[in-house]
């Protein structure tokens, strides 16, 4: 029995701060797990272009059998019977879809309609299905699907599985660590990111490009440039996915407006009710409400890449005065991007047509 009121207190005192010193301590390790030790450049958000990419590249492929369901919101499952111009055609594999283009073809004066014999499967882009009993139900699934963007999947390269991916929230504190094992994961949980969440891959991670070769992937910038080069690698129409139609003759047509503007931040705002007209003289006029900016472009090829610089009078819109680099394009969205010399930050430009 202790009986010194001295050495009492000095026990007392010691356990203290023995208690302390192991609250500090599990403090300290729950603050470090926490805690942003990342380069916060390789953060994502869900309107980050690159997060866009990646989602094209494990969707469920849906342009391919374009020939027969004419819509790239949702694929049709094979094996599937279809008719054409009175002909049963039965499409087991893609290569078949050949052979539905071909009866298509086959007659100038037919109506070219591709009926399905039901019921048929489709697969929408995050891998979930839905059976069709009939041509009202398909016509309900379109018509529902809305408007289509024009960029189709990217499907000739495909991720080697596991990816590990950290999940920060507003504050910059890791929420989350995820390990996806597969395409359907890895697209839905990009389609469900939240405005306020912060995604960065760890690297290294590898992919199998349109060769057959693996890939070694090491930082966000490299996984862009590689998905960007494989676009037109797994696009079966010309350079840019324009078709047969230039970029010159595109921009030329109607009117546009900047629907995504990223410097080190998300500036589209800033051109919220700026309509641009780019005349096939070169010359451009950027209009908003009772402002009128006159202006120039042009389209070139500068070191085997497509580019369009803009100039317009004054200051005002003298962000968006560069040589742009041309990623790719459709008849109603341009997407360009500019990685600049200094710092190395990349700026990105999509015009969509009014």
């Amino acid at each position: 029995m202790i009986s010194n009121p001295k050495t009492l207190y000095n026990m007392k005192l010691n356990r203290f701060l023995i208690l302390s010193l192991v609250g500090l301590f599990l403090m300290s390790c729950q603050s470090e797990e926490n805690e942003v030790i990342q380069d916060t450049t390789q953060n994502l958000t869900n309107t980050s272009p690159l997060t866009t990419l990646v989602t094209r590249v494990t969707q469920n492929p849906t342009s391919g059998d374009n020939v027969m369901d004419n819509s790239s919101c949702f694929s049709v499952v094979l094996p599937v019977t279809v008719i054409v111009n009175g002909q049963n055609i039965v499409v087991s594999t893609q290569a078949d879809y050949q052979t539905v283009q071909d009866a298509i073809d086959a007659f100038s004066n037919d109506d070219d309609i591709v009926n399905f014999v039901y019921p048929i499967t489709i697969q929408y882009q995050n891998f979930s299905t839905q059976v069709l009993q009939d041509s009202d139900d398909l016509d309900d699934v379109i018509d529902d699907c809305g408007e289509d963007d024009g960029f189709d999947e990217i499907d000739c390269i495909s991720f080697n599985f596991p990816i590990v991916i950290s999940v920060y929230n507003s504050n910059n504190q890791l929420a989350d660590t995820i390990t996806i094992t597969n395409n359907s994961d890895l697209y839905n949980f990009l389609e469900n990111l939240e405005d306020n969440e912060y995604i960065a891959i760890q690297y290294p991670i590898s992919l199998t490009n349109a060769n057959g070769q693996n890939v070694t992937i090491t930082n966000n910038d490299q996984l862009e440039d590689v998905i960007e080069d494989s676009i037109d690698d797994c696009d079966d129409s010309p350079s840019g996915g324009g078709g047969s139609t230039t970029l010159s003759t595109i921009i030329a047509d109607g009117s546009w407006y900047v629907s995504y503007f990223f410097d080190d931040t998300d500036e589209t705002s800033d051109y919220t009710g700026y309509n641009f007209t780019f005349n096939s003289n070169g010359t451009s006029l950027a209009v908003k409400n009772t402002i009128s900016l006159n202006g120039t472009w042009s389209n070139y090829m500068d070191s085997g890449e497509e580019k369009l610089e803009f100039s317009f009078d004054g200051i005002t819109l003298d962000e968006l005065e560069d040589d742009w680099e041309v990623i790719e394009y459709t008849a109603t969205q341009i997407r360009l991007k500019d990685v600049s010399g200094g710092n190395g930050g990349t700026d990105y430009l999509y015009l969509t047509k009014n």
